[in-house]
């Protein structure tokens, strides 16, 4: 019995590079969505609070550890 086996081709297929244009609003939009969770994870306790009291604090507690930042 002869059995037959493909070759591989020597060309191979080069993505298209993604124009800046397409990519700078989606950067902008993740980059400020980054530092409101920063700021939230970071500094929602005490004088620069937005929210009152300390439930963000609470929900963020062990995110803060996490990251290094001291809150106790």
């Amino acid at each position: 019995m002869a059995q037959s086996v493909a070759q591989p081709t020597a060309t191979t297929a080069v993505p298209a590079p993604l124009p800046l244009k397409a990519i700078a609003p989606w950067a902008v939009f993740f980059g400020i969505l980054m530092l409101v969770l920063l700021y939230f994870v970071g500094a929602e306790q005490g004088a620069t609070s937005v929210f009152n009291g300390t439930d963000v604090h609470e929900w963020v507690h062990d995110a803060r550890h996490l990251l290094g930042f001291p809150c106790h």
